[in-house]
């Protein structure tokens, strides 16, 4: 039996409250559909605000024992999530499939990515040190504790159902607080299984809740005007960011946000093309292009452009498409319909004046599938460039000098993260430094890690997540002032 069947068959897939499986308050639910056959493959409890407020009343009951605990109890019961992740990758990594459509390959990719969170921050969990120093005029010290926040509120995408929970979970978990997980609705499954793990590891009732619900925005803005809240920590789209930022200002709540972004993938003159082409394949086709972290728009010197163009489309035609769940299919259909008639039209948009080397179209028959796809010569003000694609598309500019490369890279209200290839490290670094970015890959087009501080600058988010960073997220920095 699947683990899909058994989540379904022992009644997983109800909200998970206060350490128990429960149906939501007026019994609905909503279908997941595998979005490679447009079929439902469970259904799932739909919660309103009233459960949410259970959540939240559950974690608010559980947090002050939790922040109690010993740092070393903490970080066991993280570790043991990260040994059941590991454990169980393969069946996590077809339920993952499942429900979002990605290669089996990037699945399991994403299932080792998202487990190795536990591991960091069950390390960092027993290292929350504090300050204590003397005061400039020497009559007194100073004292610095760091402090759980308190009850915080997690809500993820679809993309990456596992990780950006994971790494969401594990600092919050790490620090002392007590959380509620609030998934994407296209891709609850996974976050319902993550807290099944959590039980088995010895995690206390009441620390981790979730609460799946196709009511997003209602659900979520009730819990962001809740008083028992003190944190609020989003992974999604900049415009639902904004508005999150809205509400949230209206009770000052300690935010994170990690928003959109438009990711540019420089190419120079000197760059070695058979690594800047591996490279793009893996920042461009990661998740068929569904992340924020995708390489958006390519900026590739003139004089390499046809022949890194060229290369680039003999790649992305050779991939395999078809369902997630088949052998050797390297990329699996999108989420859903919207998303893949928008980037059919930002295609459609773009390959008027550009050149089309591979791809440009959706395959018939079921499934929201659509070709890998490179547009050379896209015009400058191409709707594709200043939208995030999400999508397998890599749309290429073509630019004559560096400093245009860097003033078209960075002219976006977007700062995530930035591709460079060079053969001249010493001057990749000074172009990273220009680039207006949280994050700079170069030579590299996978620079994801739990151990380095994941997020952007502008409207690509707030606080970082990951390293040694992404526990602060979740503690209050004290000042306790004294006499001696």
């Amino acid at each position: 039996m699947s683990l899909l069947d058994r989540l379904v068959a022992s009644g997983k897939t109800r909200l998970h409250i206060g350490g128990e499986w429960v149906p939501a308050g007026d019994a609905s639910t909503f279908p997941v559909v595998d979005p490679a056959t447009e079929e439902t493959i469970a259904e799932v409890s739909s919660g309103s605000e009233g459960d949410m407020a259970s959540a939240i009343g559950a974690a608010h009951d559980a947090f002050p024992a939790w922040a109690e605990a010993a740092p070393r109890v903490r970080g066991e019961i993280l570790r043991r999530v990260f040994e059941l992740l590991t454990e169980r990758e393969d069946e996590l990594a077809e339920l993952i499939t499942r429900e979002n459509g990605k290669a089996l390959s990037d699945s399991l990719g994403e299932m080792r990515y998202g487990a190795e969170f536990f591991r960091w921050f069950s390390e960092e969990a027993v290292r929350n040190r504090g300050e204590v120093y003397r005061s400039p005029s020497g009559d007194k010290r100073i004292f610095v504790v760091n402090q759980p926040v308190g009850v915080s509120l997690l809500v993820t995408p679809w993309n990456f159902p596992i990780a950006m929970g994971t790494r969401k979970v594990a600092p919050a978990l790490a620090a002392g607080c007590s959380v509620v997980l609030k998934p994407a609705s296209d891709t609850p499954l996974a976050a319902l299984a993550l807290a099944d793990v959590f039980a088995e590891a010895g995690c206390p009732p009441g620390v981790i809740n979730v609460v799946p619900a196709r009511r997003s925005g209602p659900v979520v803005a009730a819990a962001v005007a809740d008083s028992r809240v003190r944190k609020l920590s989003f992974t999604g789209s900049t415009e639902v960011g904004k508005t999150l930022l809205g509400l949230a200002a209206r009770r000052v709540l300690n935010v994170s946000m990690e928003l959109g972004g438009n990711a540019p993938f420089l190419v120079l003159g000197d760059a070695d093309l058979d690594a800047a082409v591996t490279g793009a394949m893996q920042a461009k086709m990661r998740n068929a292009g569904e992340a924020c972290t995708a390489a958006n728009r390519f900026y590739v010197a003139a004089e390499v452009a046809d022949e890194f163009a060229d290369r680039l489309a003999a790649a992305m035609g050779s991939l395999r498409v078809g369902s997630g769940m088949e052998p050797g299919v390297d990329v699996g259909p999108l989420i859903n319909a919207p998303t893949r008639d928008k980037v059919a039209a930002l295609v459609a948009e773009a390959a008027d004046g550009g050149t089309v080397l591979t791809g440009g179209t959706a395959p018939k028959g079921r499934g929201y599938f659509y070709l890998p796809t490179v547009i050379k010569d896209v015009a400058r003000d191409a709707g594709i460039l200043t939208t995030e694609i999400f999508g397998p598309v890599a749309p290429i500019v073509r630019v004559d000098d560096l400093d245009d490369a860097i003033a078209q890279a960075n002219d976006t209200d977007t700062g995530l993260v930035a591709y460079l290839y060079t053969r001249d490290e010493r001057a990749g670094l000074k172009v990273a430094e220009r680039l207006d970015t949280g994050m700079v890959g170069l030579n590299r087009g996978l620079i994801s890690d739990p151990s380095a501080p994941f997020g952007g600058v502008k409207e690509s988010g707030l606080g970082r997540e990951g390293s040694h960073h992404g526990i602060h997220e979740f503690l209050e920095p004290k000042y306790i002032g004294t006499n001696w």
